[in-house]
């Protein structure tokens, strides 16, 4: 899609500003609808300064469960796919989930199907909104499918905040501890080591290391910056590596706190996409693969994997489940269940349901926990350094008396 600007005159007045359209022709044709009569139009060339930079999906899970809203309620209504995909292109918030739409309207006019023309933009729809649109078209129940793929998308986002509440206080206040500790040492601590130097009795072992720390802050405050940046680059470059991912998210799920709450936040994750997929009548095979590359877990990842190849050769997905710890007996009962009664995705969604309540009790019990634990060890920290100067200060004093 190239963008054009423009310049004319409606009914009333002079317009002029920019359109996106496959061709200049269709730039016309979209202006004409408008109601538009152009005087000049050209192409608009993409630069570096112009061109959008995104990193991860440009759109907001929010703009896309009303997107996928509004999209159902107007199928419902008798609009066709193509112009309520023209009218939610118009309404959007999000201006590059505006110009995907412009883009799929565009092919969706030359006769591509939806899903087709919505795969072409695979870093704002994900595999699985592909296949259950699909799944969509082949049933003749678009609308339905789309609600489905917002109760997903909603859900999905409902736990991922609670995760993201739960994580982010520790973070919060285990910066602000940093913070005050650096300031301690590198401002406060150096006022004192003259006055202790013309003292010249021996120091307790807690002052010289403070004195140390504070020594080596002011001095080596670069190597800290470089390991801390050392860090978040191997961190980056291990979240990249399948193998290093593994051992990545192995020490994740085993973490002594938050280990159960990012497990129990994966399984949620995986058995709602897989319920939503078998829902919709995607293939199990199918539904499989997709879940192995959106369950953002390596570890759970690799049992699907065996899952869906244990499947191929006849034998119950269940099986790789079982001999797995990331599995608790609640899931692989389940799900073994709705393989022999024929309700998978009713179990699925259970089950999924089960994890989402447990994650959002988890996050709860976890903030009354953590609060007073950060607080005890920010005041740790503290006390630690004031002890260390007020003890030499009291030697001082009575030394003086």
């Amino acid at each position: 899609m190239a963008r054009f600007k423009y310049s004319g005159r409606d009914r009333t007045k002079k317009r002029s500003g920019t359109i996106t359209a496959g061709s200049k022709r269709e730039a016309l044709a979209k202006l004409r609808d408008e109601g538009i009569r152009t005087t000049e139009i050209f192409e608009v060339p993409e630069t570096l300064l112009t061109k959008e930079i995104n990193i991860g999906n440009p759109v907001k899970l929010q703009h896309l469960v009303i997107y996928l809203r509004q999209f159902a309620t107007l199928l419902k209504a008798g609009v066709s796919v193509v112009e309520s995909t023209n009218i939610l292109a118009r309404q959007t918030e999000s201006k590059a989930l505006r110009k995907a739409l412009l883009d799929i309207e565009a092919e969706l006019r030359e006769g591509n199907q939806l899903s087709q023309a919505s795969g072409k933009h695979d870093k704002i729809f994900s595999p699985m909104y592909i296949n259950m649109v699909k799944a969509g078209e082949a049933g003749g129940n678009m609308d339905e499918t789309l609600e489905r793929l917002a109760d997903h998308y909603e859900k999905q986002h409902i736990t991922r905040q609670k995760v993201i509440a739960a994580l982010t206080y520790p973070a919060v206040i285990g910066l602000i501890a940093i913070g005050v500790v650096i300031f301690l040492l590198v401002s406060v601590v150096p006022t004192f080591v003259d006055m202790f130097a013309d003292f010249g009795g021996e120091l307790p072992g807690i002052t010289k290391f403070v004195l140390g720390a504070s020594e080596f802050m002011q001095g080596y405050w670069w190597l800290i910056l470089l390991f801390i940046l050392a860090v978040v680059i191997s961190f980056s470059f291990a979240k990249k590596n399948k193998k290093s991912k593994y051992y990545l998210d192995y020490a994740i799920l085993r973490m002594p706190i938050f280990g159960k709450l990012m497990q129990k936040a994966v399984l949620a994750r995986m058995t709602r996409t897989l319920s939503s997929l078998f829902t919709s009548s995607v293939p199990i095979l199918q539904a499989l693969s997709i879940v192995e590359n959106v369950v953002e877990n390596e570890v759970v990842s690799r049992v699907v994997r065996e899952s869906r190849d244990a499947l191929e050769i006849g034998q119950s997905m269940t099986g790789p489940m079982m001999n797995h710890w990331a599995f608790p007996p609640l899931v692989t009962q389940m799900i073994s269940i709705g393989e022999e009664t024929g309700s998978l995705d009713s179990m699925l969604g259970k089950v999924a349901e089960f994890y989402e309540k447990e994650v959002e009790t988890s996050t709860d019990q976890l903030k009354s926990l953590i609060e007073p634990i950060m607080i005890v060890i920010l005041a740790g920290l503290v006390g630690t350094i004031v002890t260390s100067i007020m003890i030499p200060m009291f030697d001082i004093f009575n030394h003086v008396n």
